[in-house]
């Protein structure tokens, strides 16, 4: 018994009746033997925010220099550029600090990533888009700090600036000095931190909170799960070949992503089934319908099936409904087409084996087909303004009437 480790501990005591702390979706139980840092110990991540990122956001809300940060961040893409003038000191101080690769980086393994996106960007921009968009509004803490949000208000523009950081991350120079996803992934750190010191102040957001604030490491890594974990999931389920270095090189490329982000190598797991145990404890026993989460699916949903997008309603209920489970789009309400549901549960399969079978001599055809997809994609939730790029802002409120 002088072995026993804390997360043993915590197991045998639930099964002996002497805790429930375990055997609760709420618990943590999962050790950090599984993460980057390779300690076994145990941590609650939903107990962990990222406390300098916060201050840095709470004085710009304090000094109203939200629109100074934005109107620099306008200059600010490329992974090379310097840091924009025009904003506050203690802004560009703590940029200085973290506007970097972590130590442990891999460069080998990251472009090793932006080999492995190219050939994988339909199946990613179909599981992470419709996929894992819609996914996304049956985590109820999500969906709620979503909802009373800024960007809840305006979902088009959100779901914009979220396909920004996908297409970022995915790109084929994602962490080349022309890339963005760092400069994308810190902007993004700071819109965090910004919702952390915004939403605690909404009535209505409180008044279903089970956490002081939002947007909390264990929240972040939910996302994760219910888009990385999920989709490599998806590429098993639908026999996407991947050898072992390409899919170390996928987990390497969000593992940064994660640093990124401001959440500790503790709790970032060190490998694909690290990450699935961890995406069974934290993440699947959780969702749950909520109000904010079906409004915010029919919001998405409508703007799929727009007129103007050219999608068939039946067709994309019907594949939102084969992407996350007839489940989970019942609590959504989604509707049914059988028809539809026939075609897509026969073609899809036959269009992922035959773009697998093919794509070893014409890679270069798929990819740049890909790309037209996701640019008019992007074109349209961007209105035209841009196929590319979504400026990612720091918000100066919550939701209107929050």
């Amino acid at each position: 018994m002088e072995n026993l480790n804390r997360r043993q501990a915590l197991t045998l005591g639930a099964a002996l009746g002497l805790t429930t702390l375990a055997a609760t979706p709420q618990a943590w139980a999962w050790s950090s033997s599984g993460s980057l840092a390779g300690t076994d110990t145990v941590a609650d991540p939903f107990q962990v925010w990222d406390p300098v990122a916060d201050e840095v956001a709470a004085r710009v809300l304090a000094d109203g220099a939200a629109a100074s940060v934005n109107a620099a961040w306008g200059s600010w893409r490329d992974n090379r550029d310097p840091l924009p003038s025009g904003m506050p000191g203690y802004v560009t101080a703590y940029l200085q600090q973290v506007n970097r690769l972590p130590s442990w980086a891999d460069p080998a393994l990251l472009a090793q990533s932006e080999k492995l996106y190219t050939r994988l960007s339909s199946y990613l921009f179909v599981s992470e888009s419709l996929g894992s968009g819609i996914l996304s509004t049956v985590i109820p803490r999500e969906a709620r700090a979503v909802y009373w949000s800024e960007g809840g208000a305006d979902m088009k523009a959100r779901a914009a600036k979220t396909f920004t950081f996908g297409y970022d991350l995915h790109s084929a120079r994602a962490w080349q000095p022309t890339g963005h996803f760092i400069v994308t992934a810190n902007k993004t750190r700071l819109v965090h931190a910004a919702v952390r010191n915004l939403l605690p102040t909404s009535a209505k957001f409180m008044a279903t909170a089970d956490q002081p604030k939002p947007i909390s490491n264990g929240d972040i890594l939910r996302t994760f799960h219910s888009v990385a974990t999920y989709t490599q999931n998806n590429l098993k389920k639908w026999h996407v070949h991947l050898s072992p270095a390409e899919a170390a090189a996928d987990l390497h490329a969000w593992q940064v992503a994660l640093s990124l982000l401001g959440v500790r190598d503790e709790f970032i797991p060190a490998s694909w089934s690290d990450a699935r145990a961890q995406a069974d404890q934290m993440l699947w026993p959780v969702l749950a319908g909520t109000f904010e989460g079906n409004e915010l699916c029919k919001t998405l949903l409508g703007y799929v099936q727009d007129p103007v997008a050219g999608l068939d309603t039946g067709f994309v209920s019907e594949l939102v409904r084969y992407l996350i489970g007839d489940t989970y789009a019942n609590w959504l309400n989604i509707p049914r087409d059988f028809l539809a549901r026939a075609i897509i549960r026969t073609d899809w399969p036959l269009y992922v084996a035959f773009r697998e079978a093919t794509s070893w001599f014409m890679p270069n055809t798929y990819y740049l087909f890909d790309q037209a997809i996701r640019a008019i994609a992007m074109l349209y939730l961007n209105n035209g303004t841009s196929a590319t790029y979504t400026p990612i802002t720091f918000p100066a409120a919550n939701r209107p009437g929050a």
